[in-house]
């Protein structure tokens, strides 16, 4: 996970994305045209083309799958630029985000020589994975950033729509327990247009979305921003529409084998985010947080085992 914003104090540099729209590798490729015979050209077009293909191999398996040596696959990325296999990856791999779709995932799974019992491992390793890159990158200074931009935001609206809703919905509820104005809008475009024209320049806009990233939310965004609303993105790559558009983004990946996409780090993701947000007015937090348990309490909201469970079954 890494989080950007147009600040120099944060990150000037976004490594997988040129300025002009191409992705890194799409740029490069362009750039060393002169470079290149025929061949290569060719291969890495088809590269290119094909990024469901090809993201996760190793430079012999590529070299395999195109029917070329290693050596060529490695002479040809050197053109390019690259002095390692494992950072033309990277950047195939960003490439690859821009074109995600469920298809794309499954078609490149099913070409994989797994067995299911195989397939269900590699999911949890996938997940295992995307977790420890959060881990090994989040930097608890930008999130603390982060978290007093939402405690001085006057309205947090919560952009999620499709599987994202399920994020949108966890953090607006976990917003709103620590006594934040959060709201996840549901339904229709419109619905959600209507509400971010609502907002102003003290309020706050977080949209949620990966990979090509869905219209409705790569435009309120949009809308946002051009109200002069601070915008904030998290998604699964520097070179997203989201993360293009936003003011500042946080990257948690949700690389997966699966059609729908591993929400793993992006729920941790969050989860970090709402600690953030609770411990930076910690007084604030444990009043509301004390008055909620005691109104759970009082309206029996959790389910209460009965002690004779003997008594139990034999009155049913």
């Amino acid at each position: 996970m890494a989080l950007s914003s147009n600040t120099k104090s944060v990150s000037a540099k976004r490594p997988n994305f040129a300025r002009n729209g191409q992705t890194q590798l799409e740029a490069r490729f362009a750039k060393s045209q002169d470079k290149l015979n025929p061949s290569r050209r060719k291969l890495l077009r088809m590269i290119l083309e094909n990024p469901e293909d090809t993201y996760f191999l190793s430079s012999r398996e590529l070299a395999k799958r195109y029917e070329v040596d290693a050596a060529t696959i490695v002479r040809t990325i050197q053109v390019l630029g690259y002095q390692k296999f494992a950072n033309f990856l990277s950047d195939l791999r960003a490439h690859f985000v821009t074109r995600i779709t469920p298809y794309a995932v499954l078609k490149a799974a099913s070409k994989e020589k797994r067995t299911l019992d195989d397939r269900i491992r590699h999911s949890l390793d996938l997940d295992m994975r995307n977790l420890q890159a959060l881990h090994s990158r989040i930097d608890p200074e930008q999130i603390r950033r982060f978290s007093k931009r939402v405690k001085s935001a006057r309205r947090i609206l919560i952009i999620g729509i499709d599987l994202a809703a399920a994020l949108s919905g966890y953090l607006a509820y976990g917003l709103m327990t620590l006594g934040f104005a959060a709201e996840a809008p549901v339904g229709s475009t419109g619905n959600v247009q209507r509400r971010v024209r609502t907002l102003t320049r003290k309020d706050l806009l977080i949209a949620i979305s990966f990979g090509p990233c869905l219209r409705d939310t790569v435009e309120a965004a949009q809308r946002a921003k051009k109200q002069g609303v601070p915008t904030f993105a998290i998604t699964d790559s520097e070179t997203t529409p989201l993360a293009r558009v936003c003011d500042e983004f946080c990257i948690a990946s949700t690389a997966s084998s699966s059609f729908g996409g591993s929400y793993v780090a992006p729920i941790a993701l969050l989860g970090a985010i709402l600690v953030a947000c609770a411990q930076t007015q910690t007084a604030r937090s444990l009043q509301l947080l004390r008055r909620s348990e005691e109104e759970d309490r009082m309206d029996h909201r959790w389910f209460e085992a009965a002690f004779d469970r003997k008594e139990t079954w034999n009155s049913e």
